[in-house]
Order: C-alpha cells, then structure tokens, then sequence
C-alpha cells in the first residue's frame, strides 16, 4: 500500500541523518580521539555532512573543525547505523597532513590512543568505528542502538 505525503510524490517514511567521522590513524598505528564538550565522551572526530559537501570534504572540515588536525582521507572503512535516531555514519580511514592538535568548542580535549586505550575510554559503537579502520577487510556495515551493538536479522 502507498502511503504518499500531502504531496503525493513520494512516500511519508522518516528520514535519516549523514554523518561523517574521520578514523586518523597515525604512523605509529595510535588514533585521534576527543572528548566531545557536550557529553564528555571520548569518540572519533565527526558530525553532520552539510548539503553542498562531498563526504570526503565534510571529514576534512569535521576533523578540523574539533581537533586542528589537518587530514588526507584515504577509504570508506565503514557505514554504522544508530536505529534509534535515524543517523546513518560513514567512516574513514585519514592520515594526518598537517595542524597541531588543540581542543575546539565541541571538544574539551584531543588525543592519540592506542586500539587498547580506545577500547577502554570509549562505549563500544564508538571505539568499533575505530577499530574497524585498522581492519583491511572492510568497509564494515554495522548498526546499534545508541549503546549497543546490533545484530543482523
């Protein structure tokens, strides 16, 4: 059955957020993380990809924008799916290129962990983003809750 809008030239189903996030993987194998000012959570650099951006310059400006860190975007390493909120992210995988890193106004501070550290300070549908980078078998399509990760049907 066809449930069109008020419209009627396409369906009335919700809609989904894009969100970009930049893994930056150093030479030394540690990755760049901040500690978001509005939740003090550590998690990737990352945020909503504007209208007129190309995924790529929306992870540069992101990453930018929260850490100082100027980066070279390298692959797709993977797409996450929140289900409670309806955004969709797209992962990846950056070398840095430039910048010195300084905290923003969306981040009280920014560091370079090791795989260990990220899966210790950060909630599991974070640091599986970061993770997920250093595997060279993705991209990996993933979904969660907001909290936890969720299995495919």
């Amino acid at each position: 059955m066809y449930m069109g809008n008020s419209t009627g030239d396409r369906p009335s189903t919700p809609l989904h957020s894009v969100s970009v996030a930049g893994a930056v993987v150093r030479e030394d194998g540690r990755l760049l993380t901040i500690r978001r000012a509005d939740n003090g959570r550590w998690e990737l650099p990352g945020g909503v990809l504007e209208l007129a951006e190309t995924p790529e310059e929306g992870v540069r400006r992101e990453v930018w924008e929260e850490t100082g860190v100027h980066v070279q975007v390298n692959r797709l390493t993977g797409v996450y799916k929140n289900t409670t909120r309806g955004i969709v992210a797209l992962v990846f995988r950056c070398a840095p290129s430039g910048g010195d890193p300084r905290p923003s106004d969306e981040s009280t501070a920014v560091a370079w962990l090791t795989p260990d550290e990220v899966a210790e300070r950060m909630s599991e549908v974070y640091a599986v983003r970061l993770l997920d980078a250093l595997d060279p078998s993705g991209p990996h399509i993933r979904s969660h809750d907001g909290k936890r990760l969720v299995q495919a049907r």
